[in-house]
């Protein structure tokens, strides 16, 4: 899945995850060291330290799965790939003036090495800022 997600952009320089004991394993940190990721943790027990991730999660839930039915794996994907271009094709999105994400960029893909990242609470959590 890993690998999926990250197919043809290049290994990330971090990559955030919760407490979930699958995070916990010794061959996915092994394989986090061997690429030099840097794995971010949330905070236990308090879901605004990833506040993206978190408004990505409850609008899944709410637009898609409270919505649709998935059997399989490849079903449940084939639903995310869907939801995927309808987002950011079809969409209107509030705080774009009701624009796409692919009207607004002009169908360019954001380059994330143009980011950095600033800390809050002296150091507790990184939120990516434009650089």
């Amino acid at each position: 899945m890993f690998n999926d997600a990250t197919y043809g952009q290049g290994w990330p320089q971090r990559i955030g995850s919760d407490n979930d004991p699958l995070f916990q394993y010794h061959r996915w940190k092994a394989n986090l060291r061997v690429l030099e990721v840097k794995a971010i943790k949330s905070l236990p027990h308090v879901p605004m330290s990833h506040p993206f991730v978190e408004r990505l999660i409850g609008t899944l839930q709410r637009e898609l799965f409270d919505q649709v039915l998935f059997w399989t794996v490849s079903d449940l994907e084939n639903k995310l790939w869907k939801y995927q271009c309808h987002y950011n094709e079809s969409r209107t999105h509030s705080g774009r003036d009701g624009s796409t994400p692919t009207e607004a960029t002009g169908s360019k893909i954001v380059d994330i090495n143009k980011y950095h990242w600033k800390k809050h609470c002296r150091g507790l959590f990184e939120l990516p800022k434009i650089a």
